[in-house]
């Protein structure tokens, strides 16, 4: 594989301050999405679609998974947020800055077939080990998706319609989240009862099997986003960048930065003073405190027993902080890095805006992964329905809604940033999340499944606003060349927060009262009042801080 890139940029790990080159031609005027522009959106939010199919199955299959392995809501918890969080948010970073200096269509093919082999690796696992294996690698491999999308249809679509985009990109998770549900638990139930029952089931059990079919559509969505043509880096913007001749060195620089051990490395080469040494170690103190104390309240909020790694046993709630800590260490060894390697980056990165936007995301993704990991559950303990019949109503329906609410909070997104600028887009996120959580207690509330249904339908749609203007909102405050590696730093934030700790606490306070996930998830609520003052100060800031991207940048040595 080359290391030279057809079009791409600098970002952290090269020289700083690399010019920008002057555009030939200015910005498109013109709102029409090309053909190539349509085909990008359809490829791109195709991946999305494989990246939540395969990510997400793991809900409909968990009470299966839990009587066959042994293991109980926080291990589920673990399976499918923590473990698949650590190496999403370590590896988004230098695959960020990969997307920002190499060929992202091939960039995102490669990652894609890499975590379908993973995601059906799933299928033969026998215990915890593997099932964690396969999770570990299908989160490598997914956390080039969102930054190789985002990057990709900002470059092919005109400024106007990038909201469009964005819900393009919320459709494809609609359908991967449908047909996780739907697909995994038809497979299984299929296998279970028409294959396995007639003594053929050739060693997989149901969940088993599903996990293979889960995985298999992958492959041939790889090789077309393969052959998809890269676009022209920043034209859409009237910001051209030069090729960045070093990506995958570059890339390396990056995870070699943040990794707890060799970012010491990196420190010293770049001749790091008494300050940055300070703050690098007394940051580590202050996490590995933090984290401790959270095991013990943890340990003793909710005792678990150990889990088996072959001839190691550890504590859940010590593997659920550890990963907790190690993120936290990898943000700011990055930011450190930023400031060492590239001071335009770091300065744009520091946006209060766009800092604010990061947390706010991570801490309503906790909410969300909290819903989609117990929802399925509670239909089949609360309300007794089979893996099939979940998978069916409750798949299709998250499916349709989500669908509904990306069609409309994309073409609405861009609609009021039209009317309203930005601000616009800051209250249509305001009205969805300031609202969505007094529907979500009374979701989950109900106490017949019609009741259930009904209630979701409506918190559904209102929570599906949230996710395209809030995307645009955070790409509307980098550069061209920064893009890839501000989100993937937005991802490593709101994976930290979202699937990190949502799925763990859900799952934590469920075990602790008697296995009541909807209880639970109604406890996860309590963090909306926060989420609406981060968007508040938002409102009041979002103008002043997008005007000040371009002298943030100078600031740091960035020429434009």
């Amino acid at each position: 594989m080359s290391d030279t890139p057809n079009t791409a940029p600098d970002a952290a790990g090269t020289a700083p301050g690399m010019p920008i080159a002057p555009a030939s031609s200015e910005a498109p005027d013109s709102n029409r999405i090309s053909r190539y522009g349509w085909h990008a959106i359809i490829l791109m939010s195709s991946a999305q679609m494989m990246s939540l199919l395969d990510r997400q199955i793991l809900s409909i299959l968990a009470n299966d998974i839990r009587a066959d392995l042994g293991i109980g809501d926080a291990e589920m918890g673990l399976l499918y947020g923590t473990v698949f969080a650590l190496f999403y948010a370590l590896f988004s970073l230098p695959l960020g800055r990969l997307v920002d200096g190499w060929v992202r269509t091939k960039l995102l093919a490669i990652c894609l077939a890499g975590w379908s082999f993973f995601a059906g690796l799933s299928a033969f696992a026998q215990g915890f080990t593997l099932l964690a294996i396969s999770r570990l690698g299908v989160g490598i491999g997914e956390a080039a998706t969102q930054p190789a999308a985002n990057s990709i249809l900002f470059d092919s679509l005109p400024k106007g319609r990038r909201g469009l985009a964005m819900g393009g990109l919320g459709v494809g998770l609609a359908l991967g989240l449908g047909l996780s549900m739907a697909l995994g638990g038809v497979a299984a139930e299929w296998w279970d009862n028409r294959v396995a029952a007639g003594g053929a089931n050739f060693g997989f059990a149901g969940w088993q099997f599903a996990f293979l079919v889960a995985a298999l559509p992958g492959f041939p969505l790889a090789w077309l986003i393969y052959k998809l043509r890269e676009p022209e880096r920043g034209a859409m913007d009237g910001i051209k960048t030069k090729p960045d001749p070093a990506p995958f060195k570059a890339s390396a620089g990056v995870l070699g930065a943040v990794t707890p051990g060799t970012n010491w490395m990196n420190l010293w080469r770049h001749d790091a003073g008494a300050k940055q040494w300070t703050i690098n170690l007394v940051g580590l103190a202050v996490i590995v405190g933090f984290c401790a104390l959270m095991v013990q309240v943890t340990s003793d909020f909710s005792p678990r027993p150990p889990l088996d790694f072959g001839a190691v046993s550890i504590s859940p709630h010590v593997l659920q902080w550890s990963v907790f800590g190690f993120g936290a260490f990898v943000v700011l060894n990055l930011f450190q890095n930023f400031r060492l390697t590239d001071k335009p980056t770091f300065k744009v990165a520091l946006n209060p805006s766009l800092l604010l936007l990061m947390v706010m995301g991570g801490l309503q993704t906790a909410i969300n992964y909290g819903v989609m990991f117990a929802s399925p559950q509670i239909l089949i303990r609360q309300f007794e329905l089979s893996m099939a019949d979940v998978g069916l109503q409750f798949g299709l329906l998250s499916a349709v809604l989500a669908t509904i609410g990306a069609l409309v909070a994309g073409p609405l997104a861009d609609w009021l940033g039209g009317k309203m600028g930005t601000r616009g887009m800051i209250f249509l996120v305001l009205l969805s999340l300031g609202i969505s959580p007094f529907f979500g207690i009374w979701t989950y509330s109900a106490e017949t499944l019609s009741d259930f249904y009904l209630r979701y339908t409506v918190f559904s749609l209102i929570l599906t606003l949230w996710l395209p203007p809030t995307y645009a909102l955070l790409l509307g405050l980098a550069l061209p060349r920064m893009r890839g590696i501000i989100f993937s730093t937005y991802l490593v934030i709101m994976t930290l927060l979202g699937q990190g700790l949502g799925p763990y606490v859900v799952g934590i306070i469920s075990d602790q009262n008697g296995n009541d996930l909807a209880a639970a998830l109604i406890s996860l609520m309590w963090v909306c009042p926060v989420i609406v003052a981060l968007l508040l100060i938002v409102l009041t800031r979002y103008g002043k801080d997008e005007a000040s991207m371009l002298d943030r940048a100078r600031a740091g040595g960035e020429e434009v």
